[in-house]
């Protein structure tokens, strides 16, 4: 199927996607790399997920914009935001279980995280990959 149209969930989804990648960038890039007043509030951050998480930033951006120009592999690449998010946030889980300190606010943040980009690659998904899989 052969999107042409920028709808209102286009533009809502991809705006989202950049905001929050640029929301990420600057929140992980201040902890990362300004030793001050973020890293002190940051507290028990978790340095893994912290660096995926700011890297992923740049890739949030990208999948925003492929998703504004109506590029079909946008869903592709929110598929592996979405999967990779959720195999750190697993793996963060074990680092719990392990009895490490870590933030509550880590948890609510993967599970927003996890839960945003499974919300835009499955619309993705079904608005530029479902009809290309589907027999004729």
């Amino acid at each position: 199927m052969k999107t042409t149209t920028r709808t209102p969930s286009i533009w809502t989804f991809s705006l989202i996607a950049i905001i929050f990648g640029i929301a990420t960038i600057k929140s992980g890039g201040s902890v990362l790399f300004i030793d001050g007043n973020a890293r002190l509030a940051a507290g028990h951050y978790v340095p893994f997920v912290l660096w995926f998480n700011f890297s992923a930033g740049f890739v949030y951006i990208i999948a925003g914009l492929a998703l504004w120009l109506l590029r079909p592999w946008s869903a592709w690449l929110s598929l592996i935001l979405a999967f990779t998010t959720l195999l750190v946030f697993v793996a963060f889980g074990l680092y719990i279980l392990n009895g490490a300190e870590y933030e509550i606010r880590t948890v609510i943040a993967m599970t927003l995280r996890s839960t945003i980009w499974a919300i835009i690659a499955a619309y993705t998904w079904h608005r530029f990959l479902r009809h290309e899989n589907s027999p004729n």
